[in-house]
């Protein structure tokens, strides 16, 4: 059986999470429960004071550098999470200011690809679309961090960044769906209460893994009190199912489709439309449509209605016609990734398509690696380095870990669930935080040339939620971009998703959930 490769926010955003069945050759640690325990660290903090201008607000803020120490059942410290916050120092009463808990996924990627990257008040510089160059690189204030209008916390989840089990805690204490949100869980109730916070308005920004972790999180929270405001979801994977190319599957063809002719259309395979958007609708009718229906036949499908749906597909992806029929209609993405531009001699990326880069072997079925992670992966890993030993006085000799080293050891198992990545739901979970509370929020922010969280999955998984009423279902809102699924690396979009998040943070509850709440 094949899955499809899925990067989830994540270590290279990175490193890319292998969609498949848990690696059961777990590290020795996590094996053996009569392991020795750890050092127990002491919880370690840095502050400075920095400022930053937007326009002519000069916004002074402090940077938090700092370790918690999490704990089991028993009050026993079984891990030490690191953490970067910010808060604004001129604010009048802090404890109602917003206060947002930013992470991305992998799972186990660390958050700088959203610190360093979108959010925070400094960033990193890389090349839009192409390998940035090598050190130095350029960290500047960043005109699109959140600062001004929210507190931030990004998080490291355990295993990334500084973060790691101590004590008697090992990787599988953290590492699965619901042992990870128990754990941010409890960091979160954890920092409002130590930092006066439980009056703030809460927010929860993830992306790719992120977003599946973010749907288990807030509805743990709200069921333990913690009332959240808003989530925003960005490249999101609720269902790991609608990213599943095996034979017997065919959802994956259909959803992927709008992204494969987004992706020709920039690269010029094809002819450019007079309007993208418009263009990309049309591909979304045909694929839940005639495509669709056309897949669902099989083997039954008449051989004209196959020709004729080839013939639309090559239009629309510019793959040729015969290629499209011999791979009976049916091109998985690493396919299409490799075959697109293989007569330029250039393989089309992932996580960001308008990314290429060269296509070693010209014979190749499937596309060997991700143009955009070896694009900027080195820059990112400078910069936290760089930014959080110097500017923010973090003293560590530990190594930051971008991610990755944990996602064969992932847990996939929840209650009622068959434990594989793959057939991952957290669709539930996030409708029942919304069911829990009708004031919640939902925004979703989608790249057009994401290959790794594609933007009709996401559409078709939230059109699918089960028990919401139509007030609630207004609750939640998707923005789109002209970008991929790190949209943020292209500055156009990184400026627009700064001013999407801002005005959903600062906007207040809608009127639909307000009168959802008073029936």
């Amino acid at each position: 059986m094949r899955f499809c490769t899925i990067i989830l926010v994540a270590s290279m955003l990175a490193t890319p999470l292998g969609a498949q069945r848990p690696n059961t050759t777990a590290a020795a640690a996590d094996r053996d429960t009569t392991a020795k325990a750890t050092p127990i660290p002491n919880e370690a903090s840095s502050a400075t004071d920095h400022t930053i201008r937007f326009g002519g607000q000069l916004v002074p803020y402090r940077a938090t550098a700092a370790t918690m120490l999490l704990k089991n059942d028993k009050d026993e410290s079984i891990g030490v999470l690191y953490y970067t916050a910010y808060t604004r120092t001129d604010a009048r009463d802090p404890s109602q200011r917003p206060i947002s808990f930013i992470y991305n996924g992998g799972p186990g990627s660390a958050s700088a690809w959203l610190h360093m990257g979108a959010f925070g008040p400094r960033r990193i510089v890389t090349t839009d679309a192409a390998f940035t160059p090598p050190p130095p690189y350029q960290i500047v204030d960043n005109q699109s961090s959140l600062i001004d209008v929210t507190d931030m916390v990004f998080i490291d989840p355990i295993g990334t960044g500084f973060s790691k089990p101590v004590g008697k805690g090992t990787g599988k204490d953290f590492w699965g769906v619901d042992e990870d949100a128990k754990s941010l869980a409890q960091f979160i109730s954890q920092y409002v209460s130590r930092n006066g916070r439980w009056a703030s308005p809460k927010y929860l920004i993830g992306e790719s893994y992120g977003t599946t972790r973010s749907a288990v999180l807030g509805d743990r929270l709200q069921r333990d009190g913690v009332t959240l405001n808003g989530i925003v979801l960005i490249s999101s994977v609720l269902d790991f199912e609608t990213l599943l190319f095996s034979p017997g599957h065919d959802l994956s063809y259909v959803l992927y489709l709008p992204s494969y002719a987004a992706t020709a259309v920039f690269h010029k395979v094809i002819p450019a439309p007079s309007n993208v958007p418009g263009f990309l609708a049309d591909v979304r009718r045909y694929a839940l449509g005639e495509y669709s229906a056309a897949l669902a036949a099989g083997a039954t499908l008449a051989a004209d209605r196959k020709a004729a749906v080839a013939k639309q597909l090559a239009a629309y992806t510019g793959l040729s016609e015969d290629y499209l029929l011999k791979a009976d209609l049916r091109v998985p993405l690493r396919q299409f990734m490799a075959e697109l531009q293989r007569s330029r001699g250039l393989v089309t990326g992932r996580l960001d398509s308008r990314f290429s880069g060269p296509l070693p072997d010209l014979l190749s079925e499937n596309a060997p690696g991700d143009p955009q992670s070896s694009a900027v992966t080195g820059a990112f890993t400078a910069a936290v380095n760089a930014y959080l030993r110097g500017e923010l006085k973090f003293d560590t000799q530990d190594r930051y870990s971008l991610g990755g080293g944990n996602q064969g050891q992932w847990n996939w198992t929840r209650e009622g669930s068959r434990g594989w990545a793959a057939t991952t739901y957290v669709g539930s979970d996030l409708a029942q935080a919304l069911i829990t509370n009708p004031y919640l929020r939902i925004e979703i922010e989608n790249g057009y040339y994401d290959l790794a969280t594609p933007f009709l999955a996401t559409e078709y998984t939230v059109s699918h939620l089960d028990g919401l009423s139509p007030a609630l279902r207004d609750n939640i809102k998707l923005k789109y971009y002209d970008a991929g699924h790190m949209m943020y690396l292209y500055e156009p979009a990184l400026t627009e998703l700064k001013q999407n998040v801002a005005r959903f943070i600062l906007n207040p509850t809608p009127a639909t959930a307000r009168a959802a709440g008073s029936n």
